[in-house]
């Protein structure tokens, strides 16, 4: 499968893990991706700076395959985040939550090629004058922050492509390689999942959290938080508590206490499933196996090549 992203980033198959707190937050996750052929993208948001280092130098010795790297650019630590990857000399940024225009000179000046994550059309517009490289478009089936305006993958990716120029990676939503093939049918370049590797060996979440996703069903993930910016994730009794007060009506300054007073890194590190925030996507209801992510990455592969035939006999 060749595609513009393909050829831009050098990689082999137009498949994307996704940045996630906590859970690509290291080394072996990302490692084991981007030797099956993909890309493995760390998610340094959380990361103390000497990890995150380690981290990139265990990437480099162990992979001569393309990496990328997420930085969300209004992280308090953003400045120092970008500086390390910069003197990694990085292949491939796909950076979030911010405007890309002044960071891209000295990135590009290394030969990292830029990605943006958006969430809109206005965004994707403002990345594409902005001089990125592609877009990473999130729909609203996706884990942690969805889109603002809820539209889901199928429609923001379409209305995207037809609005850019730019090369395409779709997100959210995504499990299989049936997935990957629709997206790609309506003109993405890639595809991105996020969820599906959370069920993996080498993701560095608390076993409580891969389970949680695994007895998940589609329907078993809500937004929790205030208007414009929520979280998905799986429903529980942090998310039941939120939403009793503010179904009772609770105040703004109530609501962001309850939503503050619990955290990702509760579940995700401590294993505390029912009172932390266990962000996933919708399509933690398609998967029912804890696989490594090279067999992940084996099987999509193959999944999407026989979507892909369907498609063309049809």
């Amino acid at each position: 499968m060749k595609t513009r992203i393909t050829e831009l980033l050098g990689i082999e198959h137009p498949i994307f893990q996704a940045a996630m707190s906590w859970a690509s937050s290291n080394a072996p996750l990302i490692i084991a991706v981007s030797n099956a052929g993909g890309m493995g993208v760390i998610a340094a948001g959380p990361m103390r700076p000497d990890d995150f280092r380690k981290a990139l130098r265990d990437i480099k010795a162990a992979t001569k395959k393309p990496y990328g790297v997420n930085i969300p650019l209004n992280n308090p630590r953003a400045a120092e985040l970008l500086d390390i990857a910069c003197e990694a000399r990085i292949p491939v940024m796909v950076a979030s939550q911010g405007g890309p225009r002044e960071h891209l000179a000295r990135f590009r000046a290394i030969g990292t090629k830029w990605l943006h994550v958006v969430a809109s059309v206005e965004h994707a517009k403002k990345a594409e004058a902005a001089g990125v490289d592609a877009l990473v478009v999130d729909g609203a089936e996706a884990g942690g922050h969805p889109p603002p305006s809820d539209v889901g993958t199928i429609v923001l990716v379409r209305r995207i492509v037809k609005a850019t120029r730019l090369p395409v990676v779709a997100s959210g939503g995504i499990a299989d390689g049936a997935g990957i093939a629709a997206l790609l049918a309506l003109g993405a370049d890639a595809v991105q999942l996020g969820t599906r590797f959370i069920a993996t060996p080498e993701a560095s979440v608390h076993e409580n959290y891969k389970r949680a996703v695994l007895e998940a069903e589609v329907d078993d993930s809500c937004l929790v938080g205030p208007a414009g910016l929520p979280i998905r994730q799986l429903k529980n009794a942090f998310a039941a508590k939120y939403h009793a007060a503010e179904r009772a009506g609770a105040s703004p300054e109530e609501l962001a206490g309850i939503f503050n007073g619990s955290s990702l890194k509760k579940a995700a590190l401590e294993g505390d499933v029912e009172w932390g925030k266990v962000e996933a996507g919708q399509s933690a209801g398609l998967i029912d196996e804890i696989l490594p992510a090279a067999e992940i990455m084996r099987r999509l592969v193959a999944e999407a090549e026989d979507a892909r035939k369907r498609l063309a006999s049809l």
